[in-house]
């Protein structure tokens, strides 16, 4: 494995310029103090109720999601960097869901594979000629961006159903300033508290023609037994908008309505987290107590705007991610900003014997696969297990893809044995809007906090870090 970057030291011995102010704070502090206020964090989060599932968890308890003291920080340089990356690549996606339902000219230029199109999963042949309100169906995306050297970023994953985090985000600066207002005072830090300022202007601009007057949203949540739940209510809270269930809702002709204590108020705008197959029982599954019955004619008719748009789902799976650069390429004309990581897709011959042959070096995943589940890495597991992985791979080759075991960047993270690195990757959100994308500064950061682990998702013992976009200048907290 190549050398591994750490973000505070650099490739040497001493400290980045970036990380200065925070390494002295830290080094001069006293033990202390510091694993009190690593107490104080804890109880903070608990107070607030963002907890987690840890699947397969013999307790079966929730739990809050660790939250490491020290930041990542990044600078303002590399930061504009990656905002423009992130800025063509989502617009590439909105571009490319756009053709799957409609022309498919990538699939007639032989970019990409027409059955990774149709015969995927996500795919929603009811979505086929239907243009959303404004031509956006990507509202907001989740790209999830690696390190691997001083200026060498790679996209890892995108999301763009129903991506979460960004609660944790927020709270992340809210336990950094309630915590360490001394140390934030010594640093120039981009603000993240606007981003639900930003997302409601996004989904305010995305609004249906006929919406009368000033756009209704409301957020819809499956409910109080979701894992995501503490994150819709946070997000409608700081929205100031309505969280509502199905039951909540009703369609009439055509037109979707929320049932209110003055009697029925017309809803212009849905930012949903239920997945697609929930939404609709007349269009979907029929036995989904989640959806609204008729929410999908009601969108056809353009009455109603769905956030994200039905079949997003479409641009996010793995074996289309392989094929992003080339897809950039085509709908924007230039070349990807933001390299992917280097995939082999098991579906073709030579890859597949590839990936059989060295599979103890890489990275395996499941297609459709997602929170560190479905996935093998190859040099941390057993022989036993590489085996079995291997099986199931030459079994249905079509759902695997598999990636170099990449040396991700480190960051400081105390953990029992003190002060030690971890690998982290980085989850910024992109809303595109009917005006403008709209980019907040930073994302969230997540740690794997077990020593060796690449894995970084909560459910398999990862946590989160505040991320710091720093600015030369004058101090502020922002």
């Amino acid at each position: 494995m190549p050398e591994i970057f750490d973000e505070m030291r650099g490739s040497g011995d001493g400290i980045r310029p970036v990380y200065r102010e925070i390494a002295e704070w830290f080094e001069q502090a006293p033990r202390d103090l510091i694993a009190s206020r690593r107490a104080e964090a804890e109880a903070f989060f608990r107070r607030i109720g963002i907890t987690f599932a840890v699947y397969g968890d013999e307790q079966g308890a929730e739990r809050i999601i660790p939250f490491d003291i020290l930041p990542r920080v990044i600078t303002s340089g590399e930061w504009t960097s990656l905002s423009k990356g992130l800025e063509q690549r989502v617009t590439a996606i909105n571009a490319f869901i756009a053709d799957c339902y409609g022309p498919r000219e990538a699939v007639k230029a032989g970019i990409i594979p027409e059955e990774l199109v149709l015969q995927n999963p996500a795919f929603r042949p009811e979505m086929t000629r239907i243009r959303p309100a404004k031509d956006v169906y990507c509202h907001i995306c989740g790209i999830d961006i690696v390190r691997t050297g001083p200026d060498q970023f790679h996209v890892l994953e995108d999301n763009a159903r129903t991506p979460s985090g960004v609660s944790y985000m927020l709270e992340n600066r809210e336990a950094m300033m309630r915590l360490f207002p001394e140390l934030l005072g010594r640093t120039k830090i981009r603000p993240v508290d606007q981003y639900p300022e930003e997302l409601l202007a996004t989904l305010r601009s995305v609004a249906p023609h006929t919406a009368p007057g000033e756009p209704t949203v409301v957020v819809l949540t499956p409910g109080p037994y979701n894992s995501a739940y503490y994150e819709h209510s946070f997000l409608a809270d700081r929205m100031g908008v309505e969280l509502v269930e199905g039951s909540d809702l009703f369609v009439r002709g055509n037109v979707v309505y929320m049932r209110t204590t003055e009697g029925p108020k017309r809803v212009d705008v849905i930012y949903r987290r239920v997945d697609d197959e929930f939404l609709d029982p007349l269009a979907f599954r029929p036995d989904s107590a989640l959806g609204v019955p008729g929410l999908l004619s009601a969108y056809k008719a353009r009455n109603v705007t769905i956030t994200n748009a039905v079949g997003t789902g479409v641009a996010d799976d793995k074996a289309v991610y392989s094929y992003m650069p080339e897809i950039v390429r085509f709908f924007t004309g230039k070349d990807a900003m933001l390299a992917n990581v280097e995939t082999f897709r098991c579906r073709e011959p030579a890859a597949l014997g590839h990936v059989l042959a060295h599979i103890g070096e890489l990275v395996v995943k499941e297609v459709n696969g997602s929170g560190g589940y479905g996935m093998l890495v190859g040099p941390h597991a057993t022989k036993a297990q590489r085996e079995a992985f291997a099986q199931k791979v030459k079994a249905n080759p079509d759902n695997y893809i598999a990636q170099p075991t990449l040396a991700l960047s480190t960051v400081p993270c105390f953990v029992e044995e003190g002060l030690a690195p971890r690998h982290v990757d980085l989850r910024p959100f992109v809303l595109s809007g009917a005006d403008k994308i709209r980019i907040v500064p930073g994302g969230l950061t997540r740690v794997a906090l077990k020593k060796d682990s690449l894995v970084v998702n909560s459910s398999q013992g990862g946590g989160t870090k505040d991320t710091w976009i720093v600015d030369a200048g004058p101090a502020g907290n922002g």
